[in-house]
């Protein structure tokens, strides 16, 4: 997915606020990073490192010192190359971006037509962000340039730009991916995660709306763009993205995942000995389903991090499977004849899913159950980056619909209806492959009320396959 951070103070040097700001985000991001800073004196400096086979402070420690100014902004992404730096009429400006852009090649048509040459490159393909920056200086000012982002990618962007002057903070027009203003004496901060204000001094200042264009100095914030009436926030970022301690329009990470919990769990009658969790993001949820079912809470896998990354860091599929096989270490004394049951925030292929629980049985669990944070994912997602997945086929959900239709297309609405027919022989299914004594999916209305938004200000695209372009063609 990603996730961008800035900051701009009144006479502090920015880099250690931007340094670790930006690092908090790590947990949303796993290919490039980037710092970008500028000061009067020496104007913008740069940096772009790798996260595939190391980790952001490792990669960027050795070039803090050459960090000066103010002002920066900073990014961690699972895309292109950014911070990128720009000059044009408009100004000179560098600019990061949470985006997902689905007409990439259409925009990158229109561009060369109009004699815009389009320069950077992510592994030979064309930077988005660099499409998005082309898009903004189009126009007579930020705003209007930032308005044509909206009016012209399909997918999602949210950016912080940072001017010689001032930061510009744009959230996605129908605010899909989220961004909230922290504030400190002598200081701003812009961030994707509020997890990176507590330990930095500031404290939120405001979510930043829908469309939402903001001017951000050491002294103020200007709206210079009110936020659209509508709204369709990522419910995964609740689900699986965030991190426990981040707020999203006032809803609290950890308070969603463990109300979820809580209520599959007061509505579960299936007899088991302990609630467990696949960490990390199934912690949360793990916690709360113990309470709501009245069984104790045990960590029968635990997590060994000093060494092991994010199980989907490597490229290779088999390698991705091998790393969360390995970092997940059981624990054999609560599992030994035990009917364990575990909370996990997703299924998506499936695939690691499968060799744990053959391992949970060799080992000596007498069932295994598992209870899953949100609805079975039936839809690809057209709006965030979501995973690694390049085909809707990668969705274990639609090789099963595939198996029993003929057709991975078919008869969709009824399988994403919790309790017919369809969707039961569909869960049943997913159960028997993973080799399951039982598998339920939390209910749509569950998620919808442990977040506490009305569902219409809610994506839930993955699940039932709505989404803001539906309400885009409702209000032409």
């Amino acid at each position: 997915m990603g996730g961008i951070f800035g900051t701009i103070a009144k006479e502090t040097p920015c880099i250690t606020d931007l340094f670790y700001g930006t690092d908090y985000h790590s947990h949303l991001g796993t290919r490039r990073a980037g710092l970008a800073t500028y000061s009067t004196e020496e104007g913008f400096f740069r940096s772009i490192h790798s996260l595939e086979s190391s980790y952001f402070r490792t990669k960027f420690e050795p070039d803090l010192d050459k960090f000066k100014g103010n002002a920066g902004i900073g990014v961690i992404s699972d895309t292109d190359a950014q911070p990128l730096l720009m000059n044009s009429h408009l100004g000179r400006f560098a600019i990061v971006t949470v985006a997902k852009v689905n007409n990439q090649d259409e925009i990158s048509r229109s561009l060369l037509e109009k004699n815009l040459p389009l320069s950077e490159f992510s592994s030979g393909k064309i930077n988005p962000t660099e499409l998005v920056s082309l898009l903004i200086i189009q126009g007579k000012d930020f705003v209007s340039g930032i308005e044509n982002v909206y009016k012209t990618v399909k997918g999602s962007c949210t950016m912080v730009l940072l001017t010689e002057d001032c930061l510009i903070a744009a959230r996605d027009a129908w605010g899909r991916t989220p961004l909230v203003i922290g504030k400190k004496d002598g200081a701003y901060a812009v961030a994707s995660e509020t997890t990176s204000f507590a330990n930095l001094g500031f404290t939120i200042e405001k979510f930043i709306g829908p469309g939402e264009i903001v001017k951000i100095t050491a002294d103020k914030c200007e709206v210079l763009r009110e936020p659209n009436p509508g709204m369709q926030v990522c419910s995964f970022l609740w689900i699986y993205y965030g991190f426990p301690t981040s707020v999203y329009e006032g809803k609290n990470v950890e308070d969603m995942r463990n109300e979820t919990g809580r209520i599959m769990g007061s509505e579960d009658d299936t007899q088991v000995d302990c609630a467990c969790s696949i960490p990390d993001s199934g912690i949360g949820m793990a916690v709360g389903y113990a309470e709501g079912h009245k069984v104790p809470y045990r960590n029968a896998l635990c997590k060994y991090t000093p060494t092991w990354p994010r199980s989907f860091m490597p490229v290779n599929q088999a390698t991705r499977n091998l790393v969360a096989k390995m970092k997940l270490i059981p624990n054999v004394a609560i599992l030994k004849d035990k009917k364990v049951l575990f909370c996990d925030d997703s299924i998506v292929r499936g695939t690691q899913l499968t060799d744990a629980t053959k391992l949970l049985h060799a080992l000596g669990a007498k069932e295994v159950h598992m209870r899953i944070a949100c609805p079975p994912l039936i839809h690809a997602c057209p709006f965030v980056n979501f995973s690694a997945s390049k085909s809707k086929m990668d969705l274990i959900t639609r090789r099963i619909i595939n198996k029993f239709e003929g057709d991975p297309d078919k008869n969709l609405e009824a399988y994403s209806r919790t309790g017919s027919p369809e969707y039961v022989r569909m869960v049943d299914e997913i159960a028997s492959t993973l080799h399951l004594d039982s598998l339920k999916f939390s209910k749509l209305e569950s998620i919808v009320s442990a977040i506490g938004i009305e569902k219409c200000r809610l994506c839930t695209h993955c699940f039932d396959g709505t989404s803001a372009y539906t309400l885009e063609e409702e209000n032409k």
